[in-house]
């Protein structure tokens, strides 16, 4: 009976197991057919991505011409390449210029099946795969060339499965669009190498100084072997690490069978030579000075340009040196140099670029200390003091302000040479007041100082702040026998092709002061440094030059030329804290003497032209023998109306003063003693200034009130300390160039 329930049961089991069974494999088969057809549905909608992709994909010319951003080349005065900026292309190579070993080894290296897949290796994606589960991370990319092409292109660098999955698509639409060749040469063209090189042509001339078509087996190996890492493989960053890796590339080529064992042995990674490196460090001070002038003289471009400058490298690297060598500890240095038309030869704007690129040379403003002298001379020079004027070195106060002469030392009576080549400050105190210290303030306004500038007495000793670049500039116009002188430091702009966009033409120069005025500076900044403070900047050839130390020695100065090339250099703290021992005769004169010995070793020896040639009849030339004859200018009021002196003739032309009835032997009209440089006519004498018979006066009193509307006597003493009227008249030349302020000009001789 047991047997018989046992049997019921086994066969209502089989019995219930033979009605499940259609119904589960219903439902398998239900899956099965729903994974096909969703895995259908994903193929469509990849066949559709990339059909859509491949419509959507830019053509084979605007891909080659597609370049992000703006790549600059900026060249020495010699040619030599000192700074690239911005990404570089290159030349675009066809495949056919491409040499073989370099196809061959990026595909070596990068995409062993480049040639068999259609955009997306599955056995390469497997086998990346296999090596992340054997080492536990992703040691083996599973990128093709292609996918690689794709992301340079199109995608970032982001590692997001939606990027992969994109750079896929675009992958196989691109597979799609284009051949293989042009895949290749596409890549071979667009891929980053390091150094801001794009492209085998840009990175074969970066890193071997020659066009990639010139390339090697061993130097296509190096540049194939950059893709992985750029920056750790590059040669200029460890060129042991970039023969290790190429070793590898040449392996790879060698197993795939690119080359021949016998090839691949007699390729000798280390006898490869990489480019020289011209670049320094101190460089990026003059390239951050010079490429925003091109906003200014281009037109707007995106196109690769080379800019030429007139950077010595040699100079540059001697003007660094003498910087480094010199300057204070915990102390900064600066140095411009000028050659004789404005070209910046050299620019160090600090002892590290890299540690701090803020521009000394061309941005800081410092007291110029006793520097500053060169303009209170100048200005005492074209008012009628010459280096042999007497001048008494003593104790002076000018209006509540007395200055010491450094060691607290006075010589008494000395002439202005001596009182220039030892810095006396009561003397340039004396000078200052004498010719009124707005006619100082003028004078370094006419020889380029930009910045503001304070007219109390104590700008004599260099109270108002400066930058080097245009200090240097002031002395190099003194070289220049007192020419205008303008900085600049770019000569041409060209496209990568060659074409010309910029060329500069030489500017029109202008006199600020007479050759003769510049002959006297000259002599007295040459006696400085051959006896007085600046003996430290001696070279073995003539010299001129000025030092200049402000007070708590914060700021040390000396700038000078010779042979045609004008040095500034300026040491001290960015936080204007005292640096000991710092003056102008000690560190920034001997660094000075340093980069000077090298920069002028190849010119000729120029002997200074310091004989002051006077007219015969003036001690200073009247502003006819500088500026023509009478009829060739004429005086305006301040409302901008035409004045003639003295009345003009019927037709308009010059009409001599009248006789005012005074001769030789006779008393200088007024009652003063002596004879007044602005009365008389007259020549030069051993006891100054002898009159001539019937000199007429320049101008009168009368004249003066009407060309400026003075109603009113001014004392002669509130205009020099004014250093200008509120009116002045202006006289203008025949091109309405301003000549002078007449009346400060009378006031101040």
């Amino acid at each position: 009976m047991a047997k018989n329930n046992r049997s019921r049961s086994s066969r209502s089991r089989k019995a219930r197991r033979s009605e499940t069974s259609p119904s589960r494999w219903r439902w398998l088969k239900r899956l099965v057919m729903f994974g096909v057809f969703l895995g259908l549905l994903a193929v469509g909608a990849l066949v559709m991505a990339v059909w859509t992709t491949k419509n959507s994909l830019p053509s084979y010319s605007s891909l080659k011409a597609s370049e992000h951003g703006q790549t600059i080349v900026v060249h020495a005065k010699d040619g030599r390449e000192i700074v690239s900026i911005g990404p570089s292309y290159g030349r675009w190579l066809s495949y056919d210029q491409i040499p073989e070993s370099m196809r061959n080894a990026m595909i070596a290296v990068e995409d062993r099946r480049f040639y068999d897949h259609h955009g997306v290796d599955p056995i390469g994606v497997a086998r990346s795969i296999k090596v992340r589960v054997d080492t536990g991370a992703f040691r083996q990319g599973g990128s093709t060339i292609t996918q690689q092409l794709a992301r340079n292109i199109f995608l970032n660098n982001n590692k997001t499965f939606d990027r992969k999955v994109r750079e896929a698509i675009l992958a196989l639409a691109i597979e799609r669009k284009f051949t293989k060749q042009q895949i290749l040469e596409l890549y071979l063209n667009k891929v980053y190498f390091g150094g801001g090189a794009y492209g085998i042509d840009s990175a074969s001339r970066l890193f071997f100084s020659h066009p990639a078509d010139e390339l090697s087996v061993g130097e296509a190996a190096i540049i194939a072997g950059l893709v992985k890492a750029p920056s750790r493989y590059s040669p200029t960053a460890d060129a042991e690490a970039a023969v290790s890796r190429a070793g590898t590339v040449l392996a790879l080529m060698e197993q795939q069978g690119f080359i021949s064992p016998g090839e691949a042995a007699s390729v000798n990674l280390d006898t490869i030579e990489l480019k020289p490196e011209y670049g320094q460090n101190s460089v990026r001070y003059f390239t951050d000075w010079v490429l925003p002038q091109l906003d200014f003289i281009l037109p707007e471009t995106f196109e690769p340009i080379e800019v030429w400058t007139t950077l010595d490298l040699g100079m540059q690297r001697a003007a660094t040196t003498a910087i480094q060598n010199n300057v204070p500890k915990g102390a900064q240095g600066a140095l411009v140099s000028l050659d004789r038309d404005g070209a910046i030869l050299a620019m160090v704007g600090g002892t590290d670029y890299v540690a701090s690129n803020f521009n000394r040379a061309t941005d800081a403003l410092r007291q110029p200390g006793s520097a500053w002298k060169l303009f209170v001379y100048l200005a005492a020079l074209e008012a009628g003091f010459t280096p042999d004027s007497a001048v008494n070195d003593a104790p002076i106060t000018i209006d509540g302000w007395s200055p010491r002469n450094s060691g607290g030392n006075y010589a008494g009576e000395i002439d202005v040479r001596s009182a220039f080549a030892y810095s006396k400050n009561t003397v340039a105190a004396q000078l200052g007041a004498e010719v009124g210290f707005g006619t100082v303030a003028s004078m370094a306004q006419r020889f380029g100082i930009t910045s503001p500038i304070s007219t109390y007495p104590s700008m004599v000793l260099g109270a108002s702040e400066v930058r080097v670049i245009d200090l240097t500039r002031a002395f190099a116009a003194v070289q220049a026998k007192g020419t205008s002188v303008e900085p600049y430091g770019i000569t041409r702009v060209t496209t990568a092709s060659g074409e010309l966009l910029y060329e500069r033409r030489a500017t029109r120069e202008q006199l600020l002061v007479a050759p003769y005025v510049a002959a006297q500076m000259t002599d007295l900044m040459q006696t400085a440094v051959s006896i007085g403070t600046g003996r430290a900047a001696q070279i073995g050839r003539p010299v001129a030059g000025k030092t200049g130390t402000t007070s708590s020695n914060k700021d040390g100065w000396f700038l000078g030329f010779s042979s045609g090339i004008t040095t500034g250099v300026w040491m001290g703290r960015d936080d204007a804290k005292r640096v000991p021992g710092l003056q102008g005769g000690t560190a920034p004169a001997r660094a000075f003497a340093d980069f000077m010995k090298f920069a002028v070793a190849k010119r000729p020896v120029e002997q200074f032209d310091t004989e002051a040639q006077l007219p015969a009849w003036q001690l200073e030339p009247d502003d006819e023998a500088w500026f023509g004859s009478p009829g060739d200018y004429y005086f305006v009021d301040e409302e901008g109306n035409r004045i003639e002196p003295y009345g003009g003739g019927p037709d308009g032309e010059y009409m001599p003063p009248p006789d005012d009835g005074w001769r030789p032997g006779d008393p200088q009209p007024g009652g003063d003693p002596g004879v007044r440089v602005e009365d008389y006519r007259g020549t030069v004498g051993t006891d100054g200034i002898v009159p001539t018979p019937q000199s007429p006066r320049a101008v009168d009193e009368d004249f003066l009130d009407r060309a400026t509307g003075r109603g009113g006597q001014e004392s002669e003493t509130g205009a020099r300390q004014q250093g200008a009227s509120a009116n002045p008249a202006r006289r203008t030349g025949p091109s309405g160039m301003r000549i002078v302020d007449v009346e400060q000009s009378l006031d101040n001789r």
